[in-house]
């Protein structure tokens, strides 16, 4: 199924459907188990998209928090806006069962205009940069998508979980040695848990538990609470107060130019792995202008925006088992109810118990198989090495945008050195070679594609001074694909003039013939 086209859904009274609900929870399609009509009323179903929202909501806590303090601003605007954008994405948005809300990645790039014009000026530049991710859109940047190679998909996910562990490291710093007995339990209930029963998300059933005896010990250890006041009521809509003048755009636009691209490359590969661990489509469109209007919504609501959140739409879709739009506007709505009516509550869960669901989210979105010896050894070099500068990118910068962009330029650096080594060219002299008059003739056969990067050594396959009067170039197994090409051609020719030779090109296709009319003569030519 393209990347850019939804699934279509089946009717409530299809035969597949009927057929596949008397089956049970197995027997419906990846598709059906996303449709939302359907999951109310499946209570089994629904349970599942409940209880994932509401461990979602309650993981986001922290990480709004600790997003809010690199943007430079109070606990609130990092908290509602993860509130905000799960909501807003979860109506809005292309992808069901993704997560959105405030994230590193969108904090890094907006912190230095809360330190240079204050946290106006950030409303402002979050509503900009939502507008540029409609612009973008509307414009098919999302198409782009499939350029992306699987190498670089593959090093993004292992990229990913290893930020998720490292980002897990600060909480497990000098503190008291109960947290790490706390982590351990933690993850042995998630990975055991499962084993007893499936019916509730081993992640909460750890949540809970680990709590509930922090609480009835009274072991002093690190809890949310410590993290920043939670607030005490509702977001309301706002207008940026900010000059609207052309000197404000000055300020902003880059901000929220960078802040587009960031969240939007971050959202669009995001989606694209939520379709490979749920099996369906997504459209990558709706999903651009989703992110945009949640990002405008965002703004105006006075919070710092933001963009998908990979780690928590993996505790969602793989640790949970999530599906619909429901846990994301679950998850949102917990946020909200969390945060602001049962924030005394929340404050004492312990950090350890959130430390262990974020540890077991990293090790089960690693991409294990591919590290094994057995898929190194069988694995092109080239595409190891691809997926390394992937990897090596993003934790060496911390940003996921920075290190997908290097591993493409890998992928078309090594795509085209492989492929300008493809082309042949056979050079042949034979009794149908000698013309009437005595002379001789040659024929060069070149096989492959001819672009900027096999053309320039296709000057060099050629004996000029040898060869007879008359050369013949065979390009019926090539075709001409830039003007790089063209010039090639051209110089060739021209250094066997200067010889006193004559060239014939011949089996050129039409397009290549075409393209070598129009460009012939218009170039500037070498030797």
């Amino acid at each position: 199924m393209p990347d850019d086209v939804p699934a279509p859904p089946l009717l409530p009274n299809h035969p597949e459907v009927a057929q596949n609900l008397a089956l049970g929870h197995g027997g419906a399609t990846p598709e059906q188990r996303q449709s939302v009509w359907l999951t109310l009323r499946r209570p089994g179903w629904l349970k599942t998209e409940v209880l994932s929202g509401l461990v979602v909501g309650l993981a986001l806590i922290p990480e709004a928090i600790a997003f809010s303090l690199i943007a430079g601003v109070d606990p609130a605007v990092g908290l509602f806006a993860a509130a905000i954008m799960a909501i807003s994405i979860s109506f809005l948005g292309g992808r069901p069962a993704m997560i959105s809300a405030a994230t590193a990645a969108t904090a890094l790039v907006i912190a230095p205009v809360v330190v240079s014009h204050g946290v106006e000026y950030l409303f402002a530049t979050v509503i900009l940069a939502g507008i540029l991710q409609v612009a973008m859109g509307l414009l098919g940047v999302a198409k782009l998508m499939r350029f992306i190679p699987r190498s670089v998909m593959t090093g993004f996910v292992n990229a990913l979980a290893i930020l998720m562990f490292l980002s897990q490291l600060p909480d497990l710093m000098d503190v008291p040695w109960l947290v790490y007995v706390l982590v351990a339990l933690g993850l042995a209930l998630i990975f055991l848990f499962p084993l007893l029963t499936k019916a509730v998300p081993a992640t909460l059933v750890s949540i809970m538990v680990v709590t509930g005896l922090v609480i009835v010990t009274q072991m002093a250890v690190p809890t949310v609470g410590d993290k920043g006041e939670l607030p005490q009521a509702l977001p309301v809509l706002v207008l940026p107060e900010v000059p609207f003048t052309l000197e404000t755009l000055q300020v902003i636009a880059p901000y929220a130019f960078a802040m587009a691209v960031v969240g939007l490359m971050e959202s669009l590969m995001t989606a694209k792995l939520v379709d490979d661990v749920t099996d369906t489509g997504s459209s990558k469109t709706r999903e651009s202008l989703g992110q945009g209007g949640a990002n405008i919504i965002s703004g105006f609501f006075g919070t710092m925006g933001g963009c998908a959140m990979i780690g928590q739409t993996m505790i969602n879709t793989k640790a949970n088992g999530a599906r619909t739009r429901l846990s994301t506007l679950t998850a949102g709505v917990m946020l909200l109810v969390l945060s602001v009516v049962l924030g005394e509550l929340v404050g004492m869960v312990p950090m350890a118990a959130l430390v262990a669901v974020m540890v077991y989210v990293s090790w089960a979105t690693f991409d294990w198989h591919s590290i094994r010896p057995s898929t190194l050894r069988a694995m092109p070099l080239s595409e190891t090495l691809v997926m390394l500068v992937t990897v090596a990118g993003t934790v060496a910068t911390g940003n996921l945008a920075v290190g997908v962009g290097l591993g493409v330029l890998a992928a078309m650096v090594l795509f085209a050195r492989r492929v300008a080594h493809f082309v042949t060219v056979r050079r042949s002299v034979g009794p149908e070679d000698h013309t009437h008059d005595g002379g001789g003739r040659v024929t060069y056969t070149v096989d492959g594609e001819l672009f900027w990067a096999s053309s320039n050594d296709l000057y060099t396959q050629f004996d000029y001074l040898a060869d007879p009067d008359r050369v013949v170039i065979d390009l019926t197994r090539s075709h001409l694909w830039d003007a790089s090409t063209v010039a090639s051609l051209e110089a060739i020719t021209e250094k066997y003039a200067r010889y006193g030779k004559t060239v014939e090109v011949v089996g050129l296709n039409e397009a290549s013939r075409a393209m070598r009319a129009r460009l012939r003569g218009k170039l500037e030519r070498g030797g």
